[in-house]
């Protein structure tokens, strides 16, 4: 038996437990029931679940959701499209959200499964080091489609340190003649 103050009680019966417990206007609560014997614990319980609620709140306050953006693509795409949705690509990378890249192929399409490859193999490699290939481009049915990843963050303090400035070269120590 604990008490609402930390300090342990000793073992009980859980009817005098219970009659300290409505002394101080507090909850009996079994901490332990797996414990021999088992633990309980006098507090408020409704404050308790409260204190819960709030700390798990702000713990999601800090968590980021990932979402996963889609951006399609043909295979006779024009250069001024494909551009423009890499820039997309680019962009929901920077954002931290993954990419998932589609191309779809309709009717005799799909007997032009190369060039779709070399579309979203042409897409990894102008993304470069800005997005971490996740799935390489892989067919489901009539549809390819590949999965980018924004880059790993380096952690606080890890990483390249940047280069000391030297210092300029000592005057000579001796008499000059």
């Amino acid at each position: 038996m604990i008490d609402d103050a930390g300090t342990q009680l000793g073992i009980m019966t859980p009817f005098e437990a219970l009659k300290i417990a409505r002394e101080r206007n507090l909850d009996l609560v079994e901490v332990s029931p797996t414990a021999q014997p088992p633990v309980c614990r006098i507090m408020d319980f409704g404050k308790y679940q409260y204190q819960q609620e709030k700390r798990e709140r702000e713990a999601k306050k800090h968590q980021h959701q990932i979402t996963v953006k889609e951006v399609k693509f043909r295979i006779n795409v024009d250069d001024h499209d494909y551009e423009t949705k890499k820039n997309h690509v680019l962009r929901f990378l920077g954002e931290g959200d993954k990419v998932k890249a589609t191309i779809f192929f309709r009717g005799r399409e799909m007997t032009r499964q190369g060039l779709g490859r070399g579309i979203l193999e042409r897409l990894i490699n102008d993304i470069g080091e800005k997005g971490v290939v996740e799935f390489r481009p892989r067919q489901e049915g009539n549809t390819l489609h590949l999965i980018l990843a924004p880059p790993k963050a380096q952690p606080v303090g890890k990483g390249p340190k940047p280069p000391k400035p030297q210092a300029p070269p000592a005057a000579p120590q001796g008499p000059v003649q």
